[in-house]
C-alpha cells in the first residue's frame, strides 16, 4: 500500500504544473523570454492570441511571476538541474501534438539550481539514423533490423535569437524541435543531459511522452522536360530555418542520406508538413538550376508541385550521349543495414535525374554477394531508350587492387574463371589477366580513379633518381651519366645543372623535381603506391587496356600519365567517371564522358562502350562541351588523318561553356565562376594554340591551322574541365614516336611499380607477371630507340 501511494505521488509530480520560481533576476529572464517569443514567431509557432499580450506586458514589467505563469502552461517538459549538476526531467502541462514530416517547436522550462552554463542536450532511443554500416564491407552479424523504427528526430533550437548554452539563470526557457516520420499516436522517450554522466539516477533524466502526430501532406511532383514530356527531376526542399526535407537522417532508398537533394519521377510524391519551402530544382549540369517558393497548406489533402525544366545545352542535338562509367550501389557512403546498398530502381532514378544517358553500376568488394545478383549480360531490363543502366564489375576490394582498380564494362560474364562466384577465390592479384579475360568476352577495360598512386613525393623521387644516376657514388652525375640511364631527368640536363658546372648534385636535382612535378606534362616518376592507374603502362603496351579514367582525381597526374602513353603511339583513350559515392557522394555524373553516336532512336550500350574504346568522345564536368572536333576532315574516333609530307592541317570544333556552375564541378577540377574560358589545342602534350571564348551558355566555333611536322596526336582541352580524345595525324606512314622521354617515363613507372608492389602479387602468379612486365619494358625500350 505504501509503495502504491509513493508511485501515485511520483505520477502526480510528473504531470503537475511547474513550480513558480521567484528568486530569479527579472531583467535577464525578461530579455531571455523576449528572445524566446521572437524565435517562436520566426519558427511559425507564435504564442496564442490570449497569451501573447500577457507575455509582452510581463516582459515590459519584468514580472518574473507573470512570465512563468503565462509560459508554463505551454511547457511540454520541465528540466531540473540540481546543485550537483544532475539533470532530471518531468512532463509539463502542454499538450503533446506534433506534425508528421515537420519540425515542431516545443517549450522546455529549465530550473537551474547549479547555475551551470553548458549546452543542454536532448536525445531519445526513438531518434537517430534509420541505417547503419556505411562504408563497411559486409553486413554486421549484429545489425539491428529494428533500426528503421527510429521515426523521431530531436534537436535543441540554438540558432539566433536563442543561444547555444544555458545562461546560468535559475529559470530560463529553451526550445526543442521534434520531428516524426510517422503519423498517429507515438510514444517518444525524451532525455536530457549537460554532458557525460550528468543524468540523474533512476530514469529521472528521461520521460515518456505519448504524442498525437498529425499526418503530413502528400505533395505530388509533376516534372516536365524541355519538350513537355514527363521526366525525372532533382529537388532540394528547405524551410526558412534551413532544414532539409525529407531529413537526411531518415532517408532510405531511393533517397540518400549523404545528399541534400532527392530525385522524383513525374507523378512521384514527397511528404511535407504545412508551411513555406524554398525549392531548388533541375536535372544535372546541362539544365538550368532554378528556385521557387512553395507553400504547403494544411487541411487541403494532397497537393501538387509542378515544374518545367529548361536546358542551357543539349549534347544529344550534336549526337553526343553522356555517361558515368563508374558508379556504385553499395559500399563507401552507402549503408549495409537495413539493406546491403540500394537497388537498380534507385540507381536508375539517380542516373536519369542527372540527365545521364548511361550509368555503369559496378559491383565491387562491399556487399559483393548481395549486389552481384543484379548483374546481367544486357542492360537493366527497365532501362529506357535514352537512359540506360548496366551492371558490370570494378575489381576492387578483392583481387588485383594493389596493381590498380579496374573498370570492366559490357561484360557478358562477371565470374572470373576459378572464382566460383565469390570475391575470395580465384581472382588474380595483378590486372593484365583481368583485362585479357574482359576483352575476350567483348568487354571494354580501363583503370579507375587514375591519379591515386601517381602522385609525386619530391624527396623520394629525387633520391631514387640520384641513386640511379650516380652509379660511381661521387655525389653528382654528368650529362653522359644521364644519357646512359633508362629513366628521364625532370628537365633537360642544362636546366637541372643550375650552376652550369657540368655536374648535377642532389640539391639541384631536388630543385628541378620540385619545379616541374606540378607541370603538365612532367617527367617525374610517381610513387606507384596507390589504387589508380598503376599497371597501365604494362596493359596499354600489351593492347588490353582501352581507357584511363579522368575527372575524379587530380588532373595533372591523370592527364600526365595519359599524355606519355599517347606520346609512345598507343591508342589509349580517356573516359570520365565519378566513382560515386566513394570519391564523391554529391551526385552521379559529376565527372562524365560524352560519346558521339550520331542521331539514334535509342542508346545501344555496347555501341556506347565501343565509342569509349574508339575515343569518339570527350570528358567533362557537364558545364564544358566540345562538339564535332575534326582535323583535315577526320572526325574524332573515325580514324587517323594521313598526310604524305609535313604540312598544314585545318582543325575545327564547336565549344560551349557555362560560366556559373551551381552544382559544382568535378573532383580535382574546381573552376571559379567566370565570363570566359580558354580552349587549348594540344600537340603531343604541349599547348600550341589557344582561343578565348565566352562562357555564356552558347555554342562557339573555334578553328586552327596546324603546322604538322611529324606524326603527332592532337586534342582540345579547357583545363581542368574538359578534354577531348585525340586525333592522330600520321606523316609518311610513320608511327607516333613523339618523345624518347615519355617512353623513359613509362619504363620508370613500370620498374617503380614492380619495386613497390611485387610482393602484393601472389607468389604463384609472379613469374607470369614478371614475364608480362619484361615484355612491356622491351616495347618501351624499342620506342626509345625509334623516337626522335
Amino acid at each position: 500500500m505504501l509503495w502504491s501511494m509513493n508511485a501515485l505521488l511520483c505520477l502526480l509530480l510528473v504531470t503537475s504544473a511547474p513550480d513558480i520560481i521567484q528568486d530569479v533576476e527579472p531583467q535577464p529572464l525578461s530579455a531571455q523570454v523576449e528572445r524566446l517569443v521572437q524565435a517562436l514567431d520566426f519558427l511559425g509557432k507564435p504564442l496564442d492570441a490570449a497569451s501573447k499580450p500577457k507575455i509582452l506586458k510581463a516582459i515590459t514589467d519584468r514580472n518574473v511571476v507573470a512570465l512563468q505563469e503565462t509560459l508554463d502552461p505551454h511547457a511540454l517538459l520541465v528540466v531540473n538541474i540540481n546543485p550537483e549538476a544532475r539533470v532530471k526531467v518531468a512532463r509539463g502541462p502542454a499538450s503533446a501534438v506534433l506534425q508528421q514530416s515537420g519540425y515542431t517547436p516545443v517549450l522546455i522550462k529549465v530550473v537551474n539550481e547549479s547555475t551551470v552554463k553548458k549546452p543542454l542536450r536532448i536525445s531519445s532511443p526513438q531518434a537517430g539514423t534509420v541505417y547503419s554500416g556505411a562504408g563497411r564491407n559486409e553486413r554486421a552479424h549484429d545489425a539491428d533490423a529494428k533500426i528503421v523504427q527510429r521515426f523521431a528526430e530531436l534537436e535543441m533550437y540554438t540558432a539566433p535569437p536563442m543561444t547555444a548554452e544555458l545562461s546560468g539563470l535559475k529559470v530560463e526557457y529553451a526550445l526543442a524541435l521534434i520531428y516524426s516520420s510517422e503519423a498517429g499516436k507515438r510514444e517518444i522517450t525524451i532525455s536530457f543531459d549537460i554532458g557525460q554522466g550528468t543524468q540523474d539516477l533512476g530514469f529521472r533524466a528521461e520521460v515518456p511522452v505519448l504524442f498525437d502526430i498529425k499526418p503530413a501532406v502528400p505533395v505530388s511532383i509533376r516534372v516536365s522536360d524541355v519538350d513537355g514530356s514527363p521526366t525525372v527531376g532533382r529537388f532540394t526542399f528547405k524551410d526558412k530555418q534551413g532544414h532539409i526535407y525529407p531529413p537526411q537522417a531518415k532517408r532510405l532508398r531511393p533517397d540518400l542520406f549523404f545528399q541534400q537533394q532527392i530525385y522524383r519521377a513525374d507523378g512521384g510524391t514527397v511528404l511535407l508538413p504545412p508551411g513555406e519551402f524554398r525549392v531548388e530544382y533541375g536535372r544535372g549540369p546541362e539544365y538550368d538550376l532554378k528556385t521557387m517558393n512553395f507553400t504547403v497548406k494544411a487541411d487541403q489533402g494532397k497537393q501538387e508541385l509542378a515544374v518545367k525544366l529548361s536546358r542551357w545545352i543539349n549534347p544529344v542535338d550534336f549526337g553526343y550521349y553522356s555517361g558515368d562509367h563508374h558508379i556504385h550501389a553499395a559500399g563507401c557512403a552507402h549503408y549495409t543495414n537495413p539493406t546491403e546498398g540500394i537497388f537498380p530502381e534507385d540507381m536508375f532514378l539517380h542516373v536519369k535525374g542527372e540527365a545521364l544517358n548511361v550509368g555503369c553500376c559496378l559491383t565491387w568488394g562491399p556487399c559483393y554477394n548481395f549486389q552481384r545478383r543484379f548483374f546481367a549480360s544486357e542492360p537493366w531490363k527497365k532501362s529506357e531508350p535514352f537512359t540506360v543502366l548496366k551492371y558490370d564489375v570494378e575489381v576492387s576490394g578483392f583481387g588485383s587492387q594493389a596493381m590498380g582498380h579496374v573498370c570492366l564494362l559490357n561484360l557478358k560474364d562477371q565470374t572470373y574463371p576459378g572464382s566460383e562466384g565469390t570475391k575470395t577465390r580465384g581472382w588474380p592479384t595483378w590486372t593484365t589477366p583481368l583485362m585479357r579475360w574482359a576483352k575476350a568476352q567483348g568487354g571494354v577495360t580501363g583503370y579507375a580513379h587514375s591519379a591515386n598512386g601517381l602522385g609525386v613525393h619530391t624527396e623520394k623521387s629525387t633520391r631514387r633518381l640520384m641513386q640511379l644516376l650516380d652509379q660511381k657514388k661521387q655525389g653528382y652525375f654528368t650529362k653522359a651519366d644521364a644519357s646512359s640511364v633508362r629513366w628521364p631527368l625532370p628537365e633537360a640536363f642544362e636546366k637541372v645543372d643550375a650552376d652550369g658546372d657540368g655536374q648535377v648534385i642532389e640539391r639541384e636535382l631536388m630543385q628541378s623535381t620540385r619545379r616541374t612535378s606540378t607541370q603538365l606534362p612532367n617527367l617525374v616518376i610517381p610513387e606507384m603506391n596507390g589504387i589508380g592507374a598503376q599497371e597501365i603502362c604494362v596493359t596499354t603496351s600489351l593492347g588490353v587496356c582501352d581507357f584511363i579514367s579522368a575527372m575524379d582525381t587530380e588532373r595533372v597526374p591523370e592527364w600526365n600519365c595519359w599524355y606519355h602513353l599517347l606520346n609512345c603511339g598507343f591508342p589509349l583513350k580517356v573516359s570520365g567517371e565519378t566513382d560515386f559515392p566513394c570519391i564523391s557522394g554529391g551526385r552521379v555524373g559529376q565527372g562524365r564522358v560524352y560519346v558521339n553516336l550520331g542521331k539514334v532512336s535509342s542508346v545501344n550500350f555496347a555501341d556506347w562502350c565501343q565509342g569509349i574504346a574508339k575515343g569518339q568522345s570527350y570528358v567533362s564536368d557537364g558545364y564544358a562541351h566540345a562538339f564535332d572536333f575534326e582535323l583535315g576532315g577526320v572526325a574524332l574516333g573515325e580514324g587517323e588523318k594521313h598526310i604524305a609530307f609535313p604540312g598544314i592541317v585545318h582543325g575545327k570544333a564547336k565549344v560551349a561553356f557555362q560560366g556559373d556552375m551551381p552544382l559544382g564541378t568535378a573532383v580535382g577540377g574546381r573552376v571559379a565562376k567566370s565570363s570566359e574560358r580558354t580552349v587549348e589545342l594540344i600537340e603531343n602534350g604541349q599547348v600550341i594554340a589557344k582561343h578565348v571564348v565566352p562562357a555564356d551558355g552558347k555554342v562557339h566555333d573555334v578553328a586552327f591551322d596546324i603546322p604538322v611536322k611529324m606524326s603527332s596526336w592532337y586534342a582540345l582541352r579547357c583545363y581542368p574541365q574538359l578534354h577531348t580524345n585525340p586525333i592522330n595525324v600520321i606523316v609518311g606512314k610513320k608511327p607516333i614516336r613523339a618523345s624518347k622521354e615519355s617512353a623513359k617515363w613509362c619504363i620508370g613507372v613500370i620498374e617503380q611499380l614492380w619495386a613497390v608492389r611485387e610482393k602484393d602479387i601472389r607468389e604463384e602468379e609472379r613469374p607470369a607477371a614478371r614475364k608480362a612486365f619484361d615484355e612491356a619494358l622491351a616495347i618501351y625500350h624499342k620506342i626509345v630507340a625509334e623516337a626522335e
